[in-house]
C-alpha cells in the first residue's frame, strides 16, 4: 500500500502513484491523472488464444507528471507513445510505468497509445475464481471484477477512475465479438469480421467487456426505445430463453422502482462457460456463464443503477453493490406473486449465530474472499429491509431512486448513503446502521 509520505514524495517528485491507495486492492488504478476516454482496437484467434491490442487513452493529469502508471498485467508491450512521440516505458509486477518525453502539467490532457500483444492470463481473485480474459472452448468469456481489467488492456483499474469507451474487436468470421453500450457497425471481409461498439456514459474498468463466441444474436428495441441485444450460445439458448424474455418487463419494472435506465443500450451476454461459476454486471450488458434464471437477470440489471452508474469509491463499500441488487430480487419476488421481502428477511433471521452470515460486517467484510461472502449479499439485503422498516415505504423509494439520481455516473461511500437515508427520512439512522453494517455477529430481535 501506498502510505501518505510515499504519496507526497511521489507528487513532489512527478511520479503518480502506482494505486488508489484502495484499502483492499492499494495497487489498483493509479494516481496522477484521470482518464476521459479508452479507443481499444482488439483482434483476437480463439484457436491460438492470442490477442493484439492497441490501445489509446485519452486523460488529464491532476498534478505534474515526469512518469505514470498504468495497471497491466502480463501480455506484451511493444511500443507506447505520450501525445504521438515514442515515450520509456518499464514493467514492474501489474504496472506499466511511463515516461513521457516532456514533463506534462498539471491539468494538461494528454493521449497515451499503448500497443500490446500475446496469450492473456487470468486473474485469480481472492476467493479462487477466475477473473478478466478467461479462454473458453468457443473464444473468451471477459469479465473484470474485481482485477481482470488488467489481463486485457491497460488503464486506470479503480471504479474511481471512470470513461467513455469505444471499442474496435477483430475476429474469424462466424464468431461475434460483443461489448458494452451500443453496436455502432459489423463488417467482414478477407474472413475476418470487425465489430464496433461505442459505451459513450463513464464506465469503471471492471465492467467493461469484449466476449468472444459463436453466439446467436437477437435485437429489438423495447418499448421505451432501449435497444436491446442478446448473444447466446446455442447451447444454453433454450435455457435461457425464459428469463431473457422477461428482459423488457425488469427492465420496465427497475425503471419504475430505481429511476431512469440510465444507459443507451442493453441485452444480455450468455456464455457456456460453466468452469467460471458466476455472472457479472457487466455494463449495458451482463455476462454470464451460462442460462440464468429470472433473479438472476433482476440482479444483474438491478446493478446497472447500483454498481455500475453509480460505482464504489472503495471495494470495502461493495455491500452498496450486492446488498442492493439482492434486495431488487427480493422487491421482484413480493411485487411478482412470490414471498415479501420482510419473509425473505425473517426467514434469514432464523439462522443460528453461528452462521457465515454474521461471520463479518457487511460494511467491513475485510479483503480476500470476504467481498464475494453472504454478508455483503445477503446481510446487506437486510439491512435495507430494515431501512425499509424503519423508514416506511414512501422515504424507502424514494431513498432508491435519489440515490441513483443524486450520484448518477459518478460514485458514493456508505457515509452518503446514511446522509440520504437520514435526509429523505428525517430521523436518526446511526444505530440501525451500525447494527447492521459495522457490528460482527447475530443483531439482536430486530
Amino acid at each position: 500500500m501506498t502510505t501518505e509520505g510515499t504519496a507526497v514524495a511521489a507528487v513532489a517528485g512527478g511520479r503518480g502513484a502506482p494505486g488508489q491507495g484502495d484499502p483492499y486492492f492499494p495497487l489498483a488504478g493509479n494516481g496522477g491523472y484521470t482518464t476521459r476516454h479508452y479507443d481499444l482496437d482488439l483482434s483476437y484467434d480463439p484457436a491460438t488464444r492470442r490477442l493484439d491490442g492497441t490501445a489509446e487513452i485519452t486523460a488529464r493529469a491532476t498534478q505534474r507528471l515526469k512518469t505514470f502508471d498504468l495497471d497491466l498485467s502480463g501480455l506484451t508491450v511493444h511500443r507506447v507513445t505520450v501525445d504521438g512521440r515514442t515515450a520509456r516505458w518499464t514493467r514492474d509486477g501489474q504496472e506499466l510505468v511511463v515516461t513521457p518525453r516532456e514533463t506534462l502539467r498539471a491539468g494538461a490532457s494528454f493521449r497515451v497509445e499503448v500497443s500490446y500483444g500475446g496469450v492473456p492470463q487470468q486473474v485469480t481473485d481472492p476467493d479462487g475464481s477466475p477473473d478478466g480474459w478467461i479462454a473458453t472452448d468457443d473464444g473468451a468469456f471477459v469479465a473484470g471484477e474485481p482485477q481482470g481489467a488488467m489481463s486485457w488492456f491497460p488503464g486506470d483499474n479503480h471504479p474511481l477512475d471512470k470513461a467513455s469507451y469505444a471499442f474496435r474487436i477483430t475476429v474469424p468470421t462466424g464468431y461475434t465479438a460483443v461489448a458494452n453500450g451500443v453496436l455502432t457497425s459489423q463488417r467482414s471481409k478477407g474472413g475476418k469480421t470487425t465489430f464496433r461498439w461505442n459505451q459513450p456514459q463513464p464506465m469503471a474498468a471492471y465492467l467493461a467487456t469484449a466476449t468472444i463466441g459463436k453466439f446467436d444474436v437477437q435485437r429489438y428495441t423495447t418499448a421505451s426505445g432501449i435497444p436491446v441485444y442478446n448473444a447466446v450460445d446455442p447451447r444454453e439458448a433454450a435455457d435461457a430463453a425464459p428469463a431473457l424474455a422477461q428482459l423488457p418487463a425488469i427492465l420496465d419494472w427497475e425503471t419504475r422502482t430505481f429511476g431512469p435506465y440510465p444507459f443507451s443500450a442493453a441485452g444480455a451476454i450468455v456464455d457456456h462457460a460453466p468452469d467460471v461459476g458466476y455472472a457479472l454486471e457487466t455494463q449495458t450488458r451482463p455476462v454470464y456463464d451460462r442460462a440464468p434464471g429470472v433473479g438472476t437477470v433482476v440482479h444483474e440489471m438491478a446493478h446497472q443503477w447500483y454498481g455500475d452508474s453509480v460505482s464504489l469509491t472503495s471495494w470495502q463499500d461493495i455491500w452498496l453493490n450486492e446488498g442492493f441488487a439482492t434486495y431488487a430480487e427480493w422487491l421482484w419476488d413480493e411485487q411478482h406473486g412470490g414471498q415479501s421481502a420482510q419473509a425473505r428477511f425473517d426467514g434469514y433471521y432464523a439462522r443460528p449465530a453461528t452462521s457465515s452470515l454474521w461471520a463479518f460486517p457487511t460494511a467491513d467484510p475485510g479483503e480476500g474472499a470476504n467481498i464475494f461472502a453472504s454478508p455483503v449479499y445477503t446481510r446487506g439485503a437486510m439491512t435495507l429491509q430494515e431501512l425499509r422498516t424503519a423508514v416506511g415505504d414512501a422515504h424507502f423509494f424514494t431513498i432508491l431512486k435519489s440515490w441513483a439520481r443524486a450520484h448518477r455516473y459518478g460514485n458514493g461511500t456508505t457515509a452518503q448513503f446514511i446522509a440520504l437515508s437520514e435526509k429523505v427520512s428525517g430521523r436518526n439512522l446511526g444505530s440501525l446502521f451500525h447494527t447492521w453494517l459495522w457490528t460482527a455477529g447475530k443483531p439482536a430481535q430486530p
